[in-house]
């Protein structure tokens, strides 16, 4: 295990549930109900997906134009939601700052766009990270491999050196297609098993060792 790489929203903090206040709030404004299932299956996307699903659910036809308004508009509000600050996913930080002790260099790849994470950071802090990849700056957000596969090459390292910590089903997907091994880490979205990942309930109580060793398990499977 040369590097970590880590998801942002779900797994280093609990901002999914400023997401879900923020998409009520869209759905509210054009007078629908965001549903249980609709919400489900946006977790983890990309912003175009993401708003590409909104657009079908509402039966509207998805021009450029109005797509770009809608997605600023989502970050802003969410933004000003995270003004208040970001809670930690439990054990998180501790391991964040183990890895850090220990030397072990560290990632943030995370399809929420460049202004909005480096928001995110002053809760984080971003002296945690060497590598910061957002999904606005690769041609395909999670669940395609490219912010994964940016983050490794600006380290120095192959995917397959790397562990990548996920909460969701599109990021478990990217992560694992760019030849990391997963650790998952279920928030409120059930990830399908696989043999390149490790589920876990909880970061608490996890260790740098811990995920060596997970590491090492893993990368005797094939990919």
């Amino acid at each position: 295990m040369r590097a970590v790489l880590w998801d942002m929203d779900g797994t280093l903090v609990d901002s999914e549930k400023l997401w879900d206040l923020a998409l009520q709030e869209l759905y509210r404004r054009r007078g629908a109900v965001l549903s249980a299932e609709v919400r489900e299956s946006t977790v983890g996307g990309s912003a175009d997906d993401v708003m590409a699903i909104v657009y079908a659910d509402l039966g509207l036809a998805p021009d450029a134009e109005s797509v770009t308004r809608e997605i600023d508009w989502l970050h802003v509000y969410t933004g000003e939601l995270f003004e208040a600050g970001l809670p930690w996913q439990p054990g998180a930080r501790e391991l964040l700052d183990a890895l850090t002790a220990e030397g072990v260099p560290m990632a943030l790849v995370t399809n929420t766009r460049r202004d909005l994470t480096e928001q995110a950071l002053k809760s984080i802090g971003r002296h945690y990270f060497s590598v910061t990849v957002c999904g606005d700056e690769v041609a395909r957000g999670k669940p395609a491999p490219d912010a994964y596969l940016r983050a490794a090459e600006l380290m120095g390292f192959d995917a397959l050196d790397c562990v990548a910590i996920e909460d969701s089903v599109a990021g478990t997907t990217a992560a694992e297609v760019a030849g990391c091994a997963v650790v998952v880490v279920p928030n409120d979205i059930e990830v399908p098993a696989s043999p390149r990942r490790r589920h876990i309930s909880s970061l608490l109580d996890v260790s740098v060792d811990d995920l060596r060793a997970v590491h090492a398990d893993l990368d005797r499977r094939p990919a």
